[in-house]
């Protein structure tokens, strides 16, 4: 019997093994703490499915994924209801990839699937510093009494980075004690991107993760979203953005979260979802 070529389903052109990566791209599908609409979790597959649709070469950043070393580890298999064993077996093997000195791009899931991968770059890199760009604050102390939630995942992530550490833009939505408490602990930037090169300018030397969630765009350009929030980014927009965060010297993880693709059947926001998950691995890329 010949040898048989496999149909694995990976993100494009990310077909390397682990060892000869240098950057891991994986999905969690969990929403177990999704407060409106839920079906992040599907997320992942939908964006490997969509991403032959995309060419490997990002004309915007003049890089090719067939030129550079990138690993599609698949999505991790998550005790779905136990939220804290999902958070600690989501940061176990963040933090495998980064001992193994590569970087990784994490695709969710919800927002606070971002916590323990933050912690992950954290515990490796002390003086991490966070761009979180989102519609939300997600800065609540707490959510129906839950204080592990998608709703408070950047005040989780607060807890061990501390002031100083964590840059938000985009946000559009929160209680007013979110954005008061924000006053006194992070820098916000509302409603638009305007000063994220200022801010990158300033961080080009220390280690940077970057947390997506895709609701910072417009619901008339992606519906694909659990919460959805008017008034915000074009997908241009988001597009020059992730352009002025070739400027940092260490960014060592990203995420990318909050698509629900079946609340768009046009497939746009997967679409779009599968071209900035193209554009971020190119952008972890040394």
């Amino acid at each position: 019997m010949g040898t048989k070529q496999l149909n694995i389903s990976t993100f494009i052109g990310c077909e390397k093994t682990y060892e000869e990566a240098d950057v891991v791209l994986f999905g969690v599908p969990f929403d177990g703490t999704t407060s409106f609409r839920p079906g992040t979790r599907f997320a992942m597959q939908a964006i490997r499915t969509d991403s032959y649709g995309l060419e490997t070469y990002s004309p915007y950043l003049n890089r090719d994924l067939e030129d550079v070393s990138i690993h599609d580890g698949g999505d991790l298999e998550l005790p779905l209801g136990n939220t804290e064993k999902v958070l600690e077996q989501i940061k176990e093997f963040s933090q495998e990839i980064l001992k193994d000195g590569k970087k990784f791009l994490m695709v969710g899931g919800e927002h606070l699937v971002s916590l323990p991968t933050i912690k992950a770059a954290y515990d490796k890199f002390p003086n991490l510093h966070v761009i979180h760009i989102d519609a939300h604050t997600d800065l609540r102390d707490a959510y129906l009494g839950e204080k592990l939630s998608h709703a408070s995942v950047i005040r989780r992530s607060h807890d061990f980075l501390g002031d100083g550490r964590i840059y938000q833009f985009g946000i559009r939505s929160g209680m007013k004690e979110e954005f008061e408490w924000a006053k006194k602990h992070t820098y916000m930037e509302r409603f638009s991107l305007e000063t994220l090169k200022d801010i990158v300018n300033q961080l080009q030397d220390v280690p940077v993760y970057v947390t997506i969630d895709l609701d910072v765009l417009d619901p008339g350009v992606f519906p694909g979203t659990g919460t959805p929030e008017p008034g915000g980014i074009t997908y241009k927009e988001l597009l020059e953005a992730i352009q002025q965060l070739q400027s940092l010297n260490q960014i060592v993880a990203a995420d990318l979260v909050e698509l629900s693709p079946q609340y768009d059947p046009s497939g746009a926001s997967t679409a779009m979802a599968c071209k900035t998950v193209r554009e971020m691995l190119l952008t972890l890329i040394d």
